[in-house]
């Protein structure tokens, strides 16, 4: 196994020289650094992660607090791909990832029980009930704490612009002649309370509103459900013309529940999902939807976390904002030519 005095031997430097290299301390040259580094992949040194914990006090580990509440838990297409995105920045900068639970060889802990087990840097928390009394406790404790897709004043939190992208999607369905348009929305939180506001402030705008029959609660990714609400929905007496789903898992299953039911969609019904995932691009027609950037998302949230991590003094607690982007597809029907509003 390759050590520091190796390198040191290789590049004709001292031991203490490699070691601020790897480091990345500001009391050497670029010069040095760079060829420290240089000689260390090529010859294929990896630090000892003991050694280095004992020495930074610090153990190169993120905990991630992730409990879906469909408990599909990674195969979530939209957070398995923040997930992704987050591992993937952690492990450029050095740190692995440990998911956090309350369970340790069946005993139960809190989470900040376990994270403390662990010796965990911090964590990032997703797709939680963020009301739960372990998940407060994690949030009031000193450890750095980065959150996705909920606010905390005193905490970092990375969201998606919710609000927007519910805005786009509405004004793109209004653009294309529809008056009469449903959203199924998710359960109650932060993100859909976000969505659900924008909506109903959209139609507002435009002198439209949708009633408590043209909004139906749904959890999100249950696509029995949605369809189920599809079929409650068009058995209105004034059915609408465009129905929005909370998420494009859902809105499979009001897809195929049209189509088995011979509604030609985009043109006899429109609908319209949310987040962007692969498989809406194979259907046919593709699938109009806000396409979430959950690159982004996960990178950023692992960048701020190791920033609150080595830079707590000069790390900004703060809310960033990313946005989505509309897919058209061809899912929305355009009545602006028909009279059918």
């Amino acid at each position: 196994m390759v050590s520091v005095k190796d390198i040191a031997r290789e590049c004709n430097v001292s031991i203490a020289t490699v070691s601020k290299a790897l480091n990345n301390y500001g009391d050497i040259g670029e010069t040095t650094r760079e060829k420290v580094k240089e000689c260390a992949e090529r010859l294929g040194y990896f630090p000892n992660s003991s050694a280095r914990a004992l020495k930074t006090k610090r153990s190169y580990n993120l905990g991630v607090l992730f409990k879906e509440e469909a408990n599909s838990g990674l195969t979530h297409d939209f957070f398995s791909h923040v997930l992704e995105s987050l591992r993937e920045t952690a492990e450029e900068n050095g740190y692995d990832i440990t998911f956090t639970s309350q369970y340790i060889a069946r005993r139960k802990m809190t989470y900040l029980e376990h994270c403390v087990y662990r010796g965990l840097d911090g964590v990032v928390i997703a797709c939680v009930d963020f009301s739960a009394p372990a998940v407060q406790e994690l949030i009031q404790s000193d450890l750095p704490v980065v959150t996705i897709d909920h606010v905390f004043d005193s905490r970092i939190a990375v969201v998606s612009d919710n609000v927007h992208g519910m805005r786009d999607l509405a004004e793109y369905v209004i653009s294309r002649g529809h008056k009469k348009i449903a959203y199924i929305h998710g359960l109650d939180s932060s993100v859909t309370r976000a969505r659900v506001a924008s909506f109903h402030h959209t139609l507002a705008e435009h002198g439209l509103s949708a009633g408590e029959e043209y909004t139906p609660e749904c959890p999100y990714r249950d696509y029995r459900l949605a369809a189920k609400l599809t079929e409650d929905l068009l058995a209105l007496k004034e059915p609408p013309t465009c129905i929005l789903y909370p998420d494009d898992y859902s809105c499979f299953g009001g897809y195929n529940d049209l189509v088995r039911r011979g509604y030609r969609i985009g043109q006899d019904i429109s609908i319209a999902g949310y987040d962007g995932i692969e498989l809406t691009g194979l259907l046919n027609p593709q699938l109009t939807t806000i396409h979430q950037d959950t690159d982004s998302i996960g990178s950023i949230a692992a960048r701020k976390l190791i920033s609150l991590i080595e830079e707590p003094k000069t790390t900004i607690i703060d809310k960033i904002v990313v946005p989505g982007a509309l897919v058209e597809g061809g899912t929305v029907a355009d009545l602006t030519g028909t009279g059918k509003q």
